[in-house]
């Protein structure tokens, strides 16, 4: 027999699940409506498939993760950013146009200028490392050397027994009378034991040091959460610049997990030397800007006094949230297309979009030797099983891939494009560096850099081994399983 109260209680249910069908409707709608618009349709598919199954929880990582854009308040400071670098550039003039410039060269510096508005500038040196340590060495060493000013950009950078010595140098270039400054990203660097021990070491020595892009609510500092700033970077009197892949903390990340598999990080710095510089310098005090509203006054030497540096040609390619166009992603897609012979890339997260793969796979299918690095091993689960569910296409267009040695994890970020061009910097060949991250590239148009890169080049193929088509379609089952689920994810990452 059914009671007044059961029946009350029934139908409070019907309610309840009415309405929640409702709601769950509403947001299905509205999801269709504001998802698609200004997305590319990956991305959009992947919120929408997310929203249409799971419609609350859907509905509230989009809310919280949706947007790549930065922080209203943030927006009207990239105008002005982009203002500053125009006016404070120099070193067009000492560009060299002799018989080694591709006829197709001039219009992919012309469109890092009109997105990212630096000039290529003439002039340069260079030098490289592939060997952690060493170029850890190297910049500390140019640390004590600094005279004046030491502008210090890292998206990790963390105290260690192998960084200490780094962080000697900097509170020994305090006490000496050097203006030091350090950014460091707060959400890259939270989740490492030594974040705490380095605020309170840069504190205790004097730096004026700041986090970008904090995610402190309580204190009114807040933006999506997975928007980062990625760069790595290091200023020395405005005349020697470090940039490349390699983040200051020890080759195992301070992970026990990854010290038990042996996991080590493999990375590429490189250092500069003339106008280029200003422009590396550029960013950083861009950085400062936004997240601290000063904006620093030119501490660079022009590029008269930095003239004889070496005949090398460079152009910064800054991209990240803070600018409307996907600045890497249109210059590695132009560079692709451009190339006529050879092209090498090395990422060690490799999560393209469709352009992307279209690009690479195209001109492989046309007869272009294209070979991609990665590792044989990760250490981001949904990331490396999406990076290895594109291998079976590009596998078939004829990409032959090279899978670096574990428990090595080859970390280094470039590329090089025939006998003319390469890139180097913070920007891994994924969607997230393409749309989430602030990084850094340097695309370089000298020969003799090319030739260093392609002898790093061999040296990674001596140690990696090449994947073959039939290796990779004879693997597990359950492996081909988690590659496939883990790219639904690719566009969210």
């Amino acid at each position: 027999m059914v009671t007044g109260g059961d029946l009350f209680v029934s139908i409070i249910i019907l309610i309840v699940v009415a309405v929640a069908l409702l709601v769950g409707l509403a947001f299905r709608i509205a999801a269709l409506r504001v998802i698609p618009r200004n997305r590319r349709p990956q991305t959009a598919k992947a919120w929408l498939l997310a929203i249409f199954f799971i419609p609350f929880l859907g509905s509230l990582a989009f809310l919280i993760f949706g947007s790549h854009r930065l922080p209203r308040k943030r927006r009207p400071k990239q105008r002005e950013i982009s203002d500053y670098i125009l006016e404070t550039t120099e070193g067009i003039d000492l560009v060299t146009r002799d018989d080694t410039w591709p006829p197709w060269f001039g219009q992919v510096v012309e469109l890092n200028r009109t997105l990212g508005a630096m000039p290529l500038v003439g002039g340069n040196r260079a030098e490289m490392w592939a060997d952690d340590d060493v170029s850890l060495a190297e910049m500390t060493a140019a640390v004590r050397a600094a005279a004046r000013l030491i502008h210090c950009e890292f998206y990790i950078l963390s105290l260690d027994e192998s960084t200490a010595d780094f962080f000697d140098a900097l509170e020994e270039a305090i006490q000496r009378g050097v203006t030091v400054r350090v950014l460091l990203d707060h959400l890259g660097n939270v989740p490492y034991p030594g974040f705490r021990r380095t605020t309170r070491r840069l504190t205790r020595m004097g730096a004026d040091w700041h986090l970008m892009l904090p995610v402190q609510p309580l204190r009114g500092r807040y933006q999506r959460p997975d928007l980062r700033n990625h760069r790595k970077l290091l200023v020395i009197d405005g005349r020697i610049a470090f940039t490349g892949s390699q983040n200051v903390i020890e080759t195992g990340y301070q992970r026990r997990r990854n010290h038990r598999r042996g996991l080590h990080w493999k990375d590429y710095m490189a250092r500069f030397e003339g106008p280029i510089v200003a422009g590396i310098d550029a960013l950083f005090v861009t950085d400062w800007y936004a997240e601290t509203d000063e904006l620093l006054e030119r501490e660079v030497p022009s590029a008269l006094e930095q003239r004889n540096k070496g005949g090398m040609d460079c152009q910064v390619v800054p991209s990240g949230p803070g600018f409307p166009g996907e600045n890497n992603l249109r210059l590695f897609n132009a560079l692709v297309y451009a190339a006529r012979q050879r092209i090498v890339l090395v990422s060690p997260y490799f999560v393209p979009d469709d352009s992307m793969l279209y690009a690479i796979t195209t001109a492989a299918q046309s007869g272009i030797d294209v070979q991609l690095f990665v590792s044989e091993v990760g250490d981001q689960f949904f990331a490396f099983h999406a990076q290895r569910s594109y291998y079976e296409v590009l596998l078939k267009a004829g990409v032959r891939i090279f899978l670096y040695a574990a428990p090595t994890i080859l970390h280094a970020k470039h590329m090089s494009f025939d006998d003319d061009v390469s890139v180097i910097g913070s920007s891994n060949m994924d969607m997230r560096s393409f749309t989430l991250d602030a990084e850094i590239s340097i695309m370089v148009r000298d020969r003799d850099f090319l030739r260093r890169l392609r002898e790093l080049e061999d040296s990674y193929r001596e140690s990696s081994r090449e994947l073959t088509l039939e290796t990779w379609m004879n693997r597990p089952l359950i492996r081909k399983m988690l590659d496939n689920m883990a790219r639904l994810t690719a566009a969210l990452q």
